[in-house]
C-alpha cells in the first residue's frame, strides 16, 4: 500500500471482474466451519480489498484462537471494496481465496450477508464507501466497527453516528496503531498527565481521499490517544516528501504529528508527562484491536467515543485546510461548523 505501481486499464478492469465474479463462490468448508460459531457470535466482514479482513479471519478462526476472542468467528464477508483504487481492486481476488480457507462464505451483497451475521466488521479500504456500507448494517440493528479511515470526510462520520443513534446501534472506529507499545502505561496515567506528544507514521498519499485520511491516520490516532480530545487548532506544513502538523489543545497543550513519504516506513512517537519521557515502540499486529472489537461485540460499549473519533478527523480535514491557506492556524469549530455539527462539551 504504501508504493503503488501504475496499472493500465485492461488490467484493471480484469481485475474488477475476476472481483466481480468471486463474489458468487462459496467455500465448500464453510458449512462446517460456520457451525463452530454459535448464535451471537458470528461476525461478517464488509471488504475484502485489505489484509486487515485476512488478519482478523486467521485470529478468530484459525485452530488455537485466543480465548479473548470468546468464541466469535467469521463466517460470511462481502468482497466488494473500492470501485476506483487499484492498489485495492487488485487484492480482493487473493482475499477471498485466503479467507475461504477459513470456511467463510462469499455472499453477493450486504443484504445477503446481514442474516447470516450478528455483528459487522466495515473492513473495505475506500473510505468514500464507508457511509453507504454502513447504513444498512446499522438499520438491521448489527453492532458496527469501522477499520480506518472511519470514512473520507468528516461530514459522512457525522452522518454515521447520527444514524447509530437514530437506530440505536453501537458503533466504533479505531486504527490498530491506538494499542502501539507502551501506551497502555500512558493511557492507565503511569507516568501522571500528558503534557504534549510527538507522533510519527508513514502519510503516502492517494488522490481519492484527503491527504491524512489514507494513512497518515495511523499515526494522528496515536497523537489523539496519548493527547485526548480538545483540540482547538491545527498548523499543517507540506513537502512532497514530509508532512508536518501541530495541533494546540484548548488546555495549552501541544501535540504534533509527522507523516513520512521517504525513508524507512516506521511507527512510534515521544509522549511527555508529568514524571517521565515516553518513547512508544512499535506496531504490535492487528490482535490488540481484534480484542477490543470483540469485547465491544460482546457488551455494546465503544472503547473509543464518537467525539474522539471526530475529533481525529477534524484534525485532520483541519490540516488539509491549512494547507490550502500556506500553513495558517485553522480551528476545528471551523471545519465542524463545514459538516453542520455542533461537538459535545
Amino acid at each position: 500500500m504504501l508504493k503503488q505501481q501504475p496499472m493500465d486499464r485492461k488490467r484493471f478492469l480484469r481485475l474488477s471482474a475476476l472481483a466481480g465474479i468471486g463474489l458468487g463462490i462459496s467455500s465448500q468448508a464453510a458449512a462446517k466451519t460456520n457451525g463452530q460459531a454459535a448464535q451471537g457470535k458470528r461476525i461478517g466482514i464488509i471488504g475484502l480489498d485489505t489484509s486487515h479482513a485476512v488478519a482478523f479471519t486467521k485470529s478468530l478462526n484459525g485452530g488455537s484462537p485466543d480465548p479473548a476472542f470468546m468464541g466469535y468467528r467469521v463466517v460470511a464477508a462481502y468482497p466488494k471494496g473500492s470501485n476506483d483504487i487499484p492498489s485495492s481492486v487488485e487484492r480482493i481476488p487473493g482475499y477471498i481465496t485466503e479467507v475461504q480457507k477459513y470456511g467463510v462464505t462469499i455472499t453477493r451483497s450486504i443484504e445477503e450477508l446481514l442474516p447470516m451475521v450478528d455483528a459487522v466488521c466495515l473492513e473495505t479500504n475506500d473510505g468514500r464507501l464507508h457511509l453507504e456500507q454502513a447504513l444498512p448494517v446499522l438499520k438491521a440493528g448489527k453492532p458496527l466497527f469501522i477499520d480506518k479511515p472511519m470514512t473520507a470526510s468528516l461530514k459522512d462520520a457525522v452522518a454515521i453516528f447520527n444514524a447509530a443513534a437514530q437506530y440505536k446501534v453501537p458503533v466504533f472506529s479505531s486504527s490498530s496503531l491506538r494499542y502501539i507499545t507502551g501506551m497502555d502505561e500512558v493511557g492507565k496515567g503511569t507516568y501522571g498527565k500528558v503534557i504534549g506528544a510527538e507522533t510519527y507514521s508513514p502519510a503516502p498519499l492517494e488522490k481519492t481521499h484527503p491527504d491524512l485520511f489514507w494513512y497518515g491516520i495511523h499515526g494522528v490516532e496515536i497523537l489523539f490517544t496519548a493527547m485526548g480530545s480538545g483540540c482547538q487548532s491545527v498548523v499543517r506544513v507540506h513537502t512532497p516528501e514530509t508532512d508536518v502538523v501541530t495541533g494546540t489543545w484548548s488546555d495549552g497543550r501541544i501535540g504534533s504529528f509527522r507523516g513520512t513519504r521517504t525513508g524507512p516506513s516506521g511507527y512510534g512517537g515521544t509522549i511527555f508527562t508529568e514524571k517521565k519521557t515516553v518513547s512508544l515502540g512499535g506496531f504490535k499486529g492487528y490482535d490488540p484491536l481484534l480484542k477490543e472489537v470483540i469485547r465491544f461485540f460482546e457488551t455494546g460499549k465503544p472503547p473509543v467515543t464518537a467525539k474522539d473519533t471526530l475529533d481525529i478527523l477534524a484534525f485532520m480535514e483541519a490540516a488539509d485546510e491549512s494547507k490550502k491557506k500556506n500553513g495558517v492556524p485553522v480551528s476545528l469549530a471551523s471545519v465542524y461548523k463545514k459538516a453542520h455539527y455542533k461537538p459535545l462539551n
